[in-house]
């Protein structure tokens, strides 16, 4: 058995080898058809124009529904875990909550794009790499809670490392972003796909899309780190039958069905 078919695994290594592949074929294609510069567009950008965007948008649609799987599998194993300790079963219920919102972003984002419906993409952004860095600050306050008899101490440093990398991310885009669009530099840029090296804001607007993939591969490598967890952990469907048929029949109708059958009536 290969090390991804081990327990449920392939789902955090389905949702990262996914995602990352719906972030570069998406920049490929806007790349090749000359729709975006080639240095370090905005992840968005490259989701803007057909036919990149139709890819986009299908890709990152189930790139969220792996995701809220993902993460349901984690709430249930945590859950498992620590049936009587109130303060992670708290903690767990929170996460799935803002995880699931940060799917619910990611959605946005995929049908939403930037250059239609700005604002509700923003919104979308934002309950993504918001919300999503709330997601896994309570992961890894659950792993420091879960350690040592659960968690090794080692996971629980990755997962702050990564953490902190995301953080880092996060509050480079916001200032080079806040700079960016201040006004300084002109108006309209949000719509703006190719810059020159020699304009003004160039150098915020690098720092902006360094960041923003930065940001989301810290997100990606967050869930790699599921991976060794649920190797340890399966799920299955338990099906109880509340009766013999699928059809609501009136009571006595099934004994006398069966009489006339057997006299011939029917």
């Amino acid at each position: 058995m290969w090390w991804f078919q081990q327990g449920l695994s392939f789902l955090p290594v389905a949702l990262v080898v996914w995602s990352a592949a719906s972030f570069v074929f998406s920049y490929i294609t806007a790349t090749v058809l000359r729709h975006v510069d080639p240095l370090v567009p905005y992840i968005s950008d490259t989701g803007m124009i057909p036919p990149e965007r139709c890819l986009f948008g299908i890709m990152l649609n189930i790139s969220s529904f792996l995701g809220g799987a993902t993460m349901y599998v984690r709430y249930k194993q945590v859950d498992a875990l620590n049936p009587e300790r109130s303060k992670i079963i708290k903690l767990n219920k929170l996460s799935l909550a803002l995880g699931l919102m940060s799917c619910l972003g990611l959605c946005i984002i995929a049908n939403f794009q930037k250059c239609i419906l700005y604002y509700i993409h923003v919104a979308g952004a934002c309950l993504t790499f918001g919300v999503g860095a709330v997601y896994m600050l309570l992961q890894t306050v659950l792993s420091y809670l879960m350690q040592p008899r659960v968690h090794s101490r080692a996971i629980f440093w990755v997962r702050l490392s990564v953490l902190l990398w995301s953080g880092c991310s996060m509050a480079s885009m916001f200032v080079s972003s806040v700079v960016l669009y201040s006004g300084l530099y002109g108006t309209n840029l949000v719509q703006k796909l190719h810059w020159d090296p020699h304009e003004k804001g160039y150098a915020a607007h690098i720092v902006s899309t360094v960041s923003e993939w930065s940001l989301a591969f810290s997100f990606l490598s967050f869930f790699l780190t599921y991976i060794r967890d649920f190797q340890k952990i399966s799920l299955r469907a338990v099906v109880s039958l509340h009766g013999p048929t699928l059809y609501n029949t009136p009571q006595g109708f099934g004994s006398d069905e069966q009489t006339l059958l057997a006299a011939g009536s029917i």
